[in-house]
């Protein structure tokens, strides 16, 4: 049986924190409305589980659809802005 005790080294040779980077932490920050808006989403949802839906949960998941379309659509309009250098 071949051993790969010495190539354990190379693969963990960089220590891992368990921290985010700052780009991570940035991009997450840009990210967050969607993020914000699809719990939204997915709390409206939950809340008709056990139980059939009502008009008003009807209007609050979709409420909740636009938001996260518009969080969605805002986010990609920012990062086509990015990479086209700010002509939009």
């Amino acid at each position: 049986m071949k051993s790969i005790v010495a190539l354990q080294a190379a693969v963990t040779a960089v220590p891992f924190d368990g921290e985010p980077s700052d780009a991570e932490l940035e991009a997450i920050g840009q990210e967050l409305p969607l993020i914000l808006a699809e719990v939204d989403l997915l709390d409206a949802h939950i809340m008709t589980l056990d139980r059939s839906v009502t008009e008003l949960d009807a209007q609050r998941i979709r409420r909740a659809r636009r938001r996260v379309l518009a969080a969605r659509r805002d986010l990609t309009n920012r990062a086509g802005t990015a990479l086209a250098g700010g002509v939009a």
